[in-house]
């Protein structure tokens, strides 16, 4: 599988270094971001094909400009009390999964999946 950039932006610190430590078990490029105004320039900088993204503090549109504007990102959304709504609404929006941050395990499956259907293309 080739290896996947991947930027991480959380609200909570403590939350994204977690997310960070589990997902570098099996990617090596993790990117964490301080807040929402450094994820646009971490993910042209690095080419990041994944971004896991705290929808819980980024504001309405967030997520759908950064789909329009990174269409082939793999955007999984991660919100401390998600619900159908919720997951329907980062879905249109252009997420691909939607994740419960605390469960890491969840995380890093919806990202290992990712990279495997990029290694089959």
């Amino acid at each position: 599988m080739e290896p996947l950039n991947i930027v991480l932006y959380q609200n909570d610190a403590e939350i994204a270094e977690r997310l960070a430590t589990s997902l570098a078990r099996y990617f090596p490029s993790i990117y964490l971001t301080h807040n929402r105004e450094e994820i646009r320039p971490t993910l042209k900088r690095y080419r990041a094909e994944v971004l896991v993204l705290d929808v819980e503090t980024s504001e309405n549109r967030d997520l759908e400009r950064l789909h329009r504007e990174f269409p082939n990102l793999y955007i999984v959304c991660t919100h401390r009390l998600a619900s159908d709504q919720l997951w329907t609404e980062a879905i249109n929006q252009g997420a691909a999964d939607l994740c419960v941050p605390s469960n890491t395990e969840d995380v890093v499956r919806s990202v290992t999946r990712e990279g495997a259907r990029r290694a089959a293309a």
